[in-house]
């Protein structure tokens, strides 16, 4: 938590000192969407199993304070997300088995908004880096859980809807360090989002 609080901090001194932030403004965010998490490898005592555990499609969700400069926007955004497990090891779990994996993540994000001449649809580009707390779920409150290093990249569109609103279409490519839910165990994490949302600035 001290890195990611230390990054964002970097990031907006940053952003305050460049010429452009002067006429910066304050935004606020919101979206939801599809989590698609892609297949878990496990390196377990130093033996790797592809794609050992498959996932169901999930859904995020994802919240954002940040300031708008123009073409150049930064933010620091808290995101969550739940996958159930479909399959391990190429058997499929049973109805009766509740396990899932969820992710909380705390990122700071830049945003490179490229403008249209004359157009309600500004196209975008993002990335960020920040901390995620991974957590396997297997029901009757048997879970394990890290935090580690995350990080992500997309893009997007945003639609003026009415003065100081934008709706939000995106793409986003999140991914973790390899997290360790158990001693010599190694999970991979990586999902592909597809997020619509709307965002109001001050």
């Amino acid at each position: 938590m001290k890195k990611f609080t230390s990054l964002c901090v970097a990031l907006l001194v940053f952003f305050a000192s460049a010429p452009l932030a002067r006429a910066a403004t304050p935004y606020v965010s919101a979206s939801a969407g599809l989590a698609l998490l892609s297949d878990s490898d496990i390196e377990e005592w130093g033996v790797t199993t592809e794609e050992a555990i498959e996932y169901k499609a999930g859904f995020a969700v994802n919240g954002a304070l940040g300031l708008d400069g123009g073409m150049y926007r930064i933010e620091g955004a808290v995101g969550y997300q739940v996958n159930d497990w479909d399959e391990v090891n190429g058997i499929e779990l049973a109805d009766n088995v509740d396990a899932e994996v969820s992710i909380l993540s705390f990122m700071a994000n830049g945003y490179l908004d490229i403008e249209m001449p004359v157009s309600i649809v500004t196209p975008y580009l993002t990335a960020g880096a920040g901390v995620a707390n991974v957590s396997f779920d297997y029901g009757d409150d048997d879970s394990d859980d890290d935090t580690v290093f995350a990080y992500q990249f997309g893009a997007g569109v945003g639609i003026a809807a009415v003065p100081n609103v934008m709706l939000d279409l995106g793409y986003r490519y999140f991914a973790t360090e390899d997290v360790s839910p158990a001693d010599d165990v190694e999970v991979s994490i990586a999902s592909h989002n597809i997020m619509a949302g709307v965002r109001v600035n001050f």
